[in-house]
């Protein structure tokens, strides 16, 4: 194969930290995909791979230990799914994400969701930034998601029959967060398309790689920034509103109970999925979600029995025995991610273990790398590996700063590299 790693990347490609093996992203907007698509996944993964599927937090799905002369035929079975990768990583939009899929208005932000995947999906003229850029869709403001896009939509109602959304831009996190600023107030849906269009213009203009958005933030300042978004003739553009059938999968959710499958890591194999997809087909429409939380989740339809369904579930697929688990968002680390610094599903169990009661009830997210793919600064309780130390015998191990998230904004670093036995000590007293 002659293509370059980069444009592996377009194609929602990685290389794994293990030689000769690739990791492969794919885009659902807003964590939507049907049940056909979802089999696909599972198949792809048992055929091409090892079986296993990987939740992210974006809402994405990932399949690892691919080999190189198999990633055609993977993107081939994907397509013929309706499925996509393309910018699913690398310099590109990438996928559309959403974290409010419980909510009443999901519908109208899957309709948006699905536009905006649609309309910058492959698009040249989108593809072959910077670096990554990321859009997500909220229903409020209160899990503060938005701040870490580059660019972030709220919806802020409507007005005659058209949704407006607040609109956030050049946030993100990595190894310097910033919160993302409110750049524009209830602007109606046919604006945003364009809007965003103005800024990706100016990123890919003003920004030197590998920099995100936030840069120009830093660089130029809130005010010029959105001077020169402004000044784009693209943002002051229309684009006629979606019309014709339902663009959604997701039905409201009025009279139906929504069910939560507990995911520990984001780790899926095919098998357990296969189970999941079945309950889908019978109980909730055919569709499947993966929450900003790794998770499955299933709108059920009015009548159905949320606890037996749960307990059919854990009893065919092994799933967490407590759909009350606590919120703990995993990277995948350097179990398979070359960025990865430790053991990161190793480390979860062991915090999981000593958590106290009351440190049950918060939110946690470790992330192992200063990447921040768990979204550690926006969950009460943060942990990043920071770095690689040496000790007296010359082994690298493993530094960890820590997180602690008060009322909005991101997380602030409460102690930093720590040694795993002072991140375990701390950790046992939180609650």
């Amino acid at each position: 194969m002659t293509s370059t790693i980069t444009d592996y990347r377009l194609d929602g490609i990685y290389k794994q930290r293990q030689d000769d093996f690739y990791m492969q992203r794919v885009k659902l907007p807003a964590g939507v995909i049907s049940a056909v698509q979802a089999r696909t996944v599972a198949a792809v993964a048992t055929r091409f791979g090892q079986g296993m599927i990987h939740l992210t937090s974006r809402g994405s799905m990932e399949i690892h230990w691919l080999h190189e002369t198999d990633l055609p035929q993977v993107k081939r079975e994907l397509a013929m799914a309706g499925l996509t990768a393309r910018g699913a990583c690398g310099g590109a939009v990438r996928g559309i994400t959403c974290a409010s899929q419980g909510t009443q208005g999901f519908p109208i932000l899957e309709t948006l969701a699905r536009r905006l995947h649609r309309h910058f999906t492959g698009n040249p003229r989108f593809e072959r930034l910077p670096k990554k850029f990321k859009i997500g869709i909220e229903a409020d403001t209160s899990g503060g998601r938005h701040l870490i896009q580059d660019v972030g939509l709220v919806l802020a109602g409507s007005e005659d029959g058209r949704s407006c959304f607040d609109i956030w831009i050049a946030g993100g996190l990595g190894k310097e967060p910033r919160p993302g600023f409110l750049m524009a107030e209830r602007i109606a849906e046919e604006r945003i398309i364009p809007i965003i269009e103005a800024v990706v213009a100016v990123y890919a203009r003003h920004a030197p790689p590998p920099k995100r958005l936030k840069f120009l933030a830093a660089e130029f300042g809130e005010a010029k920034l959105r001077q020169l978004i402004e000044a784009e003739s693209v943002f002051h553009e229309e684009l006629p509103l979606v019309s014709g059938l339902a663009d959604h999968f997701v039905p409201a959710t009025q009279g139906r109970q929504r069910l939560e499958l507990p995911v520990f890591a984001g780790q899926l194999t095919a098998g357990q999925l296969e189970q999941i997809i079945a309950v889908a087909e019978q109980h909730a429409e055919g569709v499947l979600m993966v929450t900003a939380n790794q998770d499955i989740a299933l709108l059920l339809a009015p009548g159905s029995d949320a606890a037996a369904l749960l307990h059919r579930v854990q009893q065919t697929t092994g799933l967490a025995a407590d759909a009350h688990s606590p919120v703990l968002r995993i990277c995948s680390g350097n179990h398979e991610c070359r960025m990865g610094l430790t053991a990161t599903r190793a480390l979860a169990r062991e915090i999981l273990a000593d958590m106290s009661e009351s440190g049950q009830k918060l939110s946690w997210a470790l992330s192992g790398c200063h990447n921040s793919c768990s979204q550690p600064q926006l969950a009460d309780v943060g942990i990043v590996t920071s770095s690689l130390v040496k000790d007296a015998q010359g082994e690298r191990i493993p530094r960890f700063d820590l997180y602690r998230r008060g009322e909005g904004g991101l997380g602030n670093v409460v102690e930093r590299s720590l040694t795993r036995d002072e991140l375990i000590g701390k950790l046992k007293a939180v609650g």
